[in-house]
């Protein structure tokens, strides 16, 4: 296994930080039968990538040991979102038969988070993902760790997610505040159903939380007179 560094990991604010952690403790209650999660939106800018990362990374500081796959092999953000320094051979590349897991697998400076980068876009994704070097990827995942988050394509755009998804223990769908009417998602949530795969519920992504909504003033005011006292000042009070 070779190593990466992750130089551009930033810190999560307390608000996010608990975000995750919360959506780390409902994906635990899923039960010990759900292990390999696939994560995808309905359309691309949603965040689905960064949710993933930060569950992941979550799940890694909590003692699991996790494995991260970047899927979305027709426009991944991995490597130069995070600053992945050094030679990068991806995903592509072994479902292509052209390199073996051990090639593909890397460590990070995260503790017990070890990624599978994209690598090169080929000509043909959808046929990749579902071929059997992807389910022998998948089953070996499942022996040697607590948890395999894949980061996948938008469903809204292409079929790869679903592909993806039949190979998991469930999907969580990212949907962004105001990005989508609510017909589109049901459709997204259709699809899924009617590839059998295991909806494990929906993240709402990119809410505005000092805005004058109801959840801004309730949970603002909640964080700012419960937990300010512990963690400084509150959100709004910076």
């Amino acid at each position: 296994m070779k190593s990466v560094v992750l130089e551009k990991v930033t810190s999560l604010n307390h608000q996010a930080s608990e975000a995750y952690k919360s959506l780390r403790s409902n994906i635990e209650f899923c039960g010990d039968d759900v292990r390999v999660i696939a994560v995808t939106s309905c359309l691309p800018n949603d965040g689905k990538s960064s949710t993933a990362f930060n569950l992941a990374k979550s799940m890694a500081e909590n003692g699991d040991k996790v494995l991260f796959i970047d899927a979305d092999l027709r426009k991944s953000v991995m490597v130069g979102r995070y600053k992945a320094t050094g030679q990068i051979t991806g995903l592509s590349s072994f479902l292509s038969g052209r390199c073996s897991a051990d090639e593909v697998l890397y460590s990070t400076n995260i503790q017990n988070l070890h990624m599978i980068f994209a690598g090169h876009v080929p000509p043909n994704p959808a046929e990749l993902l579902g071929n059997k070097f992807f389910r022998v990827l998948i089953d070996s995942g499942r022996k040697y760790y607590d948890y395999v988050i894949i980061d996948t394509p938008p469903l809204g755009a292409v079929i790869d997610s679903a592909i993806v998804a039949k190979e998991c223990d469930g999907v969580m769908l990212v949907v962004s505040q105001g990005n989508i009417r609510r017909r589109f998602a049901i459709d997204i949530l259709s699809q899924l159903k009617k590839a059998n795969v295991r909806v494990l519920g929906a993240v709402l992504n990119k809410v505005d939380m000092e805005s004058d909504s109801y959840y801004g003033r309730y949970y603002g005011k909640y964080y700012g007179k419960y937990y300010g006292q512990y963690y400084g000042k509150s959100e709004g009070e910076k």
